[in-house]
């Protein structure tokens, strides 16, 4: 499912890595991908136009016990699933980790798919080899990491509950 983005997308990420597109991201951008993902029935987001591809994560809020819906740049790994939680550098984790860590339960939508999902927090080698994979896919992490230099960026691996 993970297909890498071509030079075109590459050279819009190089953009989309500057400081300040970033913080205008982090504020509108799952607004817009949550909007096209309903407007296409769930087959499009905007940020698939960059060559990263979205699933819609279902968490049980940590404080509220409520569900939350949010559009979130994936990888596949098999059937197993790994999130950033970059936040686009931000000072603070964003908020779906919090719920994954009180809650690991999930459920994830891509396309017409949806299953049940459980979360851990990755470490070691394993954060390792799935921070590399998301860098492969888009360079702009190494910034968020300099960015966020004060917290480790968490990895979460989702595997499927069977």
């Amino acid at each position: 499912m993970n297909k890498k983005p071509n030079a075109l997308q590459k050279s819009i990420h190089r953009l989309l890595m500057l400081k300040w597109v970033s913080a205008f991201l982090a504020v509108v951008l799952y607004r817009l991908d949550a909007i096209v993902w309903k407007l296409s029935s769930g087959k499009h987001t905007v940020t698939e136009i960059v060559g990263l591809p979205i699933i819609q994560l279902t968490t049980i809020g940590a404080k509220t016990g409520q569900p939350r819906t949010m559009p979130l740049v994936s990888l596949f790994d098999g059937e197993k699933i790994a999130l950033i939680g970059s936040n686009f550098g931000r000072k603070t984790n964003p908020g779906w980790y919090y719920n994954l860590k009180v809650n690991p339960k999930c459920k994830v939508q891509f396309g017409s798919q949806i299953a049940e999902y459980s979360a851990r927090q990755v470490e070691g080698d394993e954060r390792e080899k799935y921070w590399q994979m998301a860098v492969s896919y888009y360079a702009g992490y190494e910034n968020y990491k300099q960015r966020a230099s004060h917290r480790r960026i968490p990895v979460m691996l989702l595997e499927r509950v069977k």
